[in-house]
């Protein structure tokens, strides 16, 4: 099977080694990591003996770490949901998806590639697989439009979900966008319709589908990819109506008011739990899935491995009327 380009990054890309980007809040972890560093460094050279500092150091950066983790802000959730070394869509595929084919284009107008589907297994499932797709470097961000999809892009997604419910195959879709485009060029072509009959299509299959949050889960445009039977959502990604920033804007006229908004609009995995938007929450490795991704991606692929087994077997009727029975009974 040839190599497919958009599916590709350099093999350095999942490895730890590589230059560590810090959030703000971050900055008192990474000035301890930087002095270990230079302990490290001043160890090697071997004119002085400090592996007890150098051990003690480490211990208190890992201790650190773990806490500031653990209690995470909404806002400071947002900021590790973006984090430009989080997996993105094409990494997970290449993590736990065999036999990826992609598929392409909307039969109508072009190909998008803010979102990327194709056929595969999941541990030996054959599933159709698809989600938005980010882009790692200023030339694929663009290229993949920062994972925000015009209406090709969902009509695309559309083509593919009816294509898996005429060959009875479970789908599994990855989201992750700040939301759908609003550009003029995307209301031309009818982006509101697009997204509208994606979420249908979405509620329509007699096949399961499993929804993963994966870092952004924004707006209409993550919905039209999630009305699922199961939605998983990874521990540090935020899923809402309506970005942080756009909601202050709206309530009080400004974005500094982001970190107020992300409290109030209740969009972390545990919160959205707890009034049953999601289903699951993936934990992630200490300190996010952008510190550990290969971990973070295993962790993905089994958590939905989980839920298509749970799934299987059942009518496609059935799963069909649970899906929208799931749907129609949030928030009563």
């Amino acid at each position: 099977m040839p190599v497919i380009p958009s599916l590709t990054r350099p093999t350095g890309r999942l490895n730890r080694a590589t230059m560590q980007h810090y959030l703000d809040f971050e900055k008192p972890i990474a000035d301890l990591q930087a002095r270990v560093a230079e302990l490290r460094t001043t160890a090697d050279s071997g004119s002085l003996n400090i592996d007890g500092e150098v051990k003690r150091l480490e211990a208190k950066s890992e201790k650190m770490l773990r806490d500031t983790y653990e209690r995470l802000t909404p806002w400071q959730k947002t900021q590790v949901a973006r984090h430009p070394d989080r997996p993105h869509f094409k990494d997970y595929v290449a993590g736990f998806v065999e036999d990826f084919m992609p598929l392409a284009g909307d039969r109508g107008f072009s190909d998008d590639l803010a979102i990327i589907g194709g056929f595969g297994r999941i541990h030996g499932r054959r599933v159709l697989v698809m989600g938005h797709e980010k882009g790692d470097n200023t030339e694929s961000r663009l290229r993949h439009n920062f994972g925000m999809a015009k209406p090709e892009g969902y009509r695309k997604a559309i083509r593919l979900m009816k294509l898996a419910d005429r060959f009875g195959l479970p789908v599994v879709t990855l989201v992750d966008t700040p939301g759908a485009f609003p550009g003029i060029q995307a209301e031309e072509r009818a982006q509101a319709e697009a997204i509208a009959r994606s979420t249908e299509t979405c509620l329509q299959l007699k096949v399961p589908i499993v929804a993963a949050i994966v870092g952004e889960g924004g707006s209409g445009g993550a919905i039209a990819l999630s009305s699922a039977n199961t939605v998983l959502m990874f521990e540090h990604a935020i899923y809402s109506v309506i970005s942080p920033e756009g909601c202050a804007s709206i309530l009080w006229r400004t974005a500094d008011k982001a970190a107020d908004a992300a409290e109030a609009m209740r969009i972390s995995a545990p919160e959205l739990k707890k009034l049953g938007v999601i289903d699951r929450v993936v934990a992630e490795p200490v300190g996010g899935a952008h510190r550990e991704p290969d971990a973070a991606i295993a962790a993905l692929g089994k958590a939905i491995s989980d839920e298509l087994g749970k799934l299987a077997g059942v009518s496609g009727e059935k799963i069909r009327l649970k899906r929208r029975a799931k749907f129609l009974d949030m928030g009563k």
